[in-house]
């Protein structure tokens, strides 16, 4: 982590806002897709996105706080390109909607920012009746990105852009269980800890990144796959807690810069724009070929 302000191999440091780490980008023919666009991060990150001239979809499980957030963006940005689309990352139903209508629209794809997310809730079920955590946080980005892979490579393929994948993750995710997935007790109540198992959906998060990365790599894909700790942020994401730590502007920009320590840079872990150290768990090869497979039977068509 670069802290204090001390500026890493990038040239921004955790004091570096969104809007510094973007400047002089020309994003126009891009398009991204940001999930949990209607708060916090994915606000902050459709409105720089759109500054730089980015096509942005907001994906989002209530359109009309989307769309309200849109009117805000474009009113002060008049010539912002975006659209609201609704996606509940918690219903793999409504996640294979989205992709499909997405799939369906003839838009490419060049950025998949998978943002949405909750923290720490009481124990609950998602739709699938899998533990909410790690269903919204892991397996329903797990599931979009699949489904919007094709469309990525496609994108990537005719445009001749490199494609970008960024998964949201944590420094909470060196904060899980001691075995760190737990793959035989995901939906396990009485042993279930809030934290723990918001560390484990983010360490989830890494090791979804890694695998996937590996495998764009062994295909000959120009398609990069990313995980990053954004910085503090006041969001939503804390509202099953009484406090919200205070804020810093998020500084994840990096993905759109053609610059030596990020083109081609995959499977890496990013704290403050510049490359960082995830945990031992969350550099576990094995752990995330596991986690591919097990992913993959919780989200196939039942």
């Amino acid at each position: 982590m670069w802290i204090f302000g001390r500026k890493g191999e990038s040239g921004f440091s955790a004091c570096s806002t969104a809007e510094e780490v973007a400047r002089g980008i020309d994003g126009s023919g891009l398009t991204a897709i940001v999930t949990g666009a209607s708060s916090g991060i994915g606000t902050e990150t459709t409105r720089v996105l759109a500054m730089c001239g980015v096509h942005v979809i907001m994906a989002v499980r209530n359109v009309d706080s989307g769309r309200k957030v849109k009117e805000t963006i474009v009113k002060e940005i008049p010539d912002a390109k975006i659209d609201v689309m609704e996606l509940d990352l918690g219903s793999f139903a409504s996640i294979r909607k989205f992709a499909s209508d997405y799939n369906s629209s003839g838009l490419p794809l060049n950025i998949l920012i998978n943002n949405a997310g909750v923290m720490a809730p009481p124990f609950m079920l998602s739709q699938e009746n899998i533990e909410l955590q790690f269903a919204t946080n892991h397996l329903g980005h797990f599931l979009l990105t699949n489904l919007l892979l094709d469309n990525m490579k496609k994108t990537a393929r005719e445009s001749q852009k490199e494609g970008r994948i960024v998964n949201l993750s944590s420094e909470g995710h060196r904060y899980t269980y001691r075995e760190g997935i737990r793959f035989d007790k995901i939906n396990d109540s009485s042993s279930y800890y809030s934290i723990f198992a918001y560390g484990q959906s983010k360490l989830a998060n890494v090791l979804h990144a890694n695998e996937l990365a590996r495998r764009l790599k062994e295909e000959g894909v120009a398609i990069t796959a990313n995980s990053l700790h954004p910085g503090a942020i006041a969001t939503n994401l804390l509202r099953h807690h009484g406090f919200i730590e205070g804020a810093v502007n998020w500084v994840g920009k990096y993905f759109l810069k053609n610059i030596p320590q990020v083109k081609g840079v995959s499977g890496e872990y990013f704290a403050d724009s510049n490359i960082g150290k995830a945990s031992a768990l969350a550099k576990n090869a094995e752990l995330a070929k596991k986690l591919w497979d097990f992913s993959l039977k919780l989200t196939e068509p039942k």
